[in-house]
């Protein structure tokens, strides 16, 4: 089958929803981390097209998240850390066991694209290709999505978690409904600098962001409120010694009436996925 849905245990013993993509004949592997509250679906037609292009290719749902909850989205310890430290590093894993002896590529949105530095297994990875990963500081944002973006971290998240013990993203279009620690975490990085790095020392104790030194190519849409240039400079930067690309993505000057903060993953949007298989070819 050249699709098919599969389990991915991980270390603690949760089992996450994954989709496999396997190619007929196989230039590498690929898994897709989603963003913040997306769900492995939203992946599928540019999982289909990177099959299509010889890549074997993973897409999942995050603890908490679509098909990968079991009972309450609190009760199977999610968190962005977690995320990072025990989903990513189960998916690579079952990359490389199913598609043995290749090089191995993430491709990252958003929160997919930031958390790399948790995986113990990081250094395996051999290039990351970025969409909408920054930092999402609060501070660079500009008025008036910046006063759109204090309302929904500062006052929905709290109130939500407050009320019904979980965010409930889905009622501003934000996604699937957020597990509690996932949206407080979010919430504390986003009024900070550098994302992930405010846990630097606290929460966080152990990461590989440090030690990461693989090429990685990060675009952004110039319409994207969360991602402006300033926050993915800012994200890119904890990757200290990886060889960053940055690349902006002009909606209007490419004949798109916008792109955003997902608009790359559509399937009208498809010609913009040889951004993908032209730096995929490089690193193969």
């Amino acid at each position: 089958m050249d699709k098919q849905d599969i389990k991915i245990e991980c270390k603690d013993g949760f089992e996450l929803a994954g989709t496999l993509y396997s190619p007929t004949s196989l230039k590498g592997a690929i898994m897709i981390a989603p963003a913040t509250g997306i769900k492995r679906r939203f992946y599928n037609s540019f999982a289909n097209y990177l099959k299509e292009n010889g890549y074997g290719v993973i897409c999942y749902d995050n603890r908490g998240i679509g098909d990968s909850k079991k009972g309450s989205i609190n009760e199977v310890n999610a968190s962005l850390i977690n995320w990072g430290r025990l989903d990513m590093p189960a998916v690579l894993e079952k990359l490389k066991t199913i598609f043995p002896n290749q090089s191995y590529h993430l491709i990252g949105h958003s929160a997919g694209g930031q958390l790399l530095g948790l995986m113990d297994n990081a250094t395996e990875i051999k290039s990351l290709f970025n969409f909408a990963a920054s930092s999402g500081s609060l501070q660079n944002m500009t008025y008036p999505f910046k006063f759109n973006a204090f309302f929904y971290l500062n006052i929905f998240i709290p109130i939500s978690n407050l009320l019904f013990g979980q965010t409930n993203s889905q009622w501003v279009g934000m996604g699937e409904p957020l597990p509690k620690l996932v949206a407080q975490q979010w919430q504390k990085w986003c009024n900070g600098k550098g994302y992930v790095a405010t846990d630097f020392g606290k929460e966080i104790k152990q990461h590989l962001y440090d030690d990461l030194n693989f090429p990685s190519l990060w675009l952004y849409a110039t319409d994207d409120g969360i991602a402006k240039h300033e926050n993915v400079k800012d994200m890119a930067r904890i990757y200290s010694k990886s060889k960053v690309e940055i690349v902006a993505l002009k909606p209007k000057e490419l004949g798109y009436q916008q792109l955003g903060h997902m608009g790359f993953f559509s399937s009208k949007n498809k010609e913009l996925w040889k951004h993908a298989i032209d730096w995929l070819g490089r690193y193969e």
